[in-house]
């Protein structure tokens, strides 16, 4: 492998350099200008060849690795990886991996939530599908046929404030991630535009960005969320489009964004005409502030789904539209998948309507709450982050400790936990923190035990990291 001393002319590419910068990285290694094994210059040294800064050198070495491109080997420098960009996703495919029975291994990584009668309840709702079973069974499902469904989430979302809502407002989705991409599909235009999202996030805001072609940047955030004026910044350095947020329970600080900081945003969306997708999957059992909808009805999109409340395994979710773009959102779901499959619309319906769906969740709620003490009980000690009726925490590192290390001592030890650069962006600020979620699932003999664990593990550091 060779060193280049390759330098572009970016004038031929209008429009932001780090973009042109991209765009003639893309051509010089389609040509074979760039052979596969070619090493590129560093950052700085073609940043100060080209007279740009190291930022924006990495910003388009970053966009190209994330096509694969590139690769970049720590220690040895940036090669040519391809001379086409890879297909499909970039990110490893999510392998599921068991906890506890033979395996050893307790997953608190994910929340799970417990089984408090989602079994007999799917039963009985299955059972009186399969006894109604006549016909209309053949047939392609459709949005018109939803609408009894849509009108069960709104009653649903009673406990919320969310401004004057109706089931024409409303569009299903399968599950909560399928309804960031229709939301982005609905949104986007152009051929780069820019989604922004917390500094630390929801990791599918990004991979629903990055499929939809979108240039993704990072927005500051503090205790109470998003910082009003690293947005209003953000906004006039990037031709942003839309805004992820999760108001109620920051995913993964638990923080909670007040009144006034809501307000804020709300302004400032609209004055740069940002859309804002407001995720509200990992919402508090009760709220009492209006959501983002009710302060901007006219360009909130809000998200939720039963995946933390009744079951993961429904793939169920809801999106309600800013006001009078229910339709628009339907359209996006049509276009994508016509509509719910019958059996899962079904049964759904049946849960809401039965009021086994809202049982269902009282009772998760419930043994979340009881699990949620006993984590601040045991773990108290140390830097914790909480909020009830949240199913996780956010755990900062003692003096000694890195992020890093305790996660791989952690599951040499059996335990599974998420560090925060799992939430960064490549490149952004990831705090010394991990997240650590309820596994409802797990017997508490056992879950106790892991908490057990973990702090044995936090109040003995490594030594060379405690020197």
């Amino acid at each position: 492998m060779t060193d280049t001393t390759w330098q572009p002319d970016l004038t031929q590419y209008p429009g932001p350099k780090y973009l042109g910068l991209s765009r003639a990285l893309r051509d010089a290694i389609r040509s074979g200008e760039l052979p596969a094994g070619s090493q590129l210059p560093t950052v700085r040294d073609l940043a100060w060849r080209l007279q740009l800064t190291p930022g924006t050198v990495a910003r388009a070495y970053q966009l190209a690795t994330q096509e694969g491109l590139l690769a970049a080997t720590v220690g040895r420098g940036t090669f040519v990886a391809a001379q086409s960009p890879r297909l499909g996703p970039t990110q490893p495919l999510y392998l599921e991996r068991v906890t506890g029975g033979s395996t050893g291994l307790v997953d608190l990584r994910p929340p799970q939530v417990p089984e408090v009668g989602q079994a007999e309840a799917f039963r009985a709702a299955l059972i009186a599908m399969a006894e109604g079973v006549s016909t209309g069974w053949l047939d392609y499902t459709s949005q018109r046929a939803e609408a009894p469904l849509r009108a069960e989430v709104v009653k649903w979302l009673g406990d919320r404030v969310l401004g004057p809502i109706s089931a024409e407002d409303i569009a299903l989705s399968n599950g909560g991630q399928n309804a960031i991409g229709l939301i982005l599909d609905c949104c986007l235009r152009g051929e780069r535009p820019a989604v922004l999202i917390e500094e630390l996030a929801y990791p599918g805001f990004r991979y629903a960005a990055r499929a939809a072609r979108a240039e993704v940047v990072a927005v500051e955030i503090d205790d109470h969320g998003v910082v009003p004026e690293s947005l209003e910044a953000a906004c006039r350095r990037h031709p942003a489009q839309v805004l992820c947020l999760t108001t109620e329970a920051q995913n993964p600080t638990t923080g909670r964004m007040p009144l006034d900081r809501r307000l804020a945003i709300a302004g400032i969306a609209r004055a740069f005409d940002l859309q804002i997708i407001e995720d509200d999957c990992y919402s508090v059992a009760e709220s009492n502030i209006p959501s983002m909808r009710a302060l901007a009805p006219e360009r909130v999109w809000l998200i939720g789904s039963l995946s933390k409340t009744v079951s993961a395994a429904l793939r169920f979710g809801y999106v309600a539209c800013p006001a009078g773009m229910g339709e628009a959102g339907r359209l996006a779901a049509q276009h994508s998948f016509y509509a719910l499959s019958r059996p899962v619309a079904e049964m759904c319906h049946r849960l809401f309507a039965s009021g086994a769906a809202a049982a269902i969740r009282s009772r998760v709620q419930a043994e979340f709450a009881e699990r949620l003490q006993t984590m601040v009980n045991r773990l108290g000690a140390f830097d914790l982050a909480w909020q009830p009726g949240v199913p996780f925490v956010w755990l900062r590192m003692p003096l000694g400790w890195r992020a890093s290390a305790f996660t791989r001592m952690a599951e040499a030890e059996g335990v599974l936990v998420r560090p925060a650069d799992e939430y960064a962006l490549i490149g952004g600020r990831a705090p010394n923190a991990v997240r650590l979620a309820i596994a409802g699932n797990l017997p508490r003999a056992d879950f106790d035990a892991a908490l057990d664990c973990l702090a044995r593990l936090l109040r003995n550091p490594p030594s060379d990291l405690a020197a």
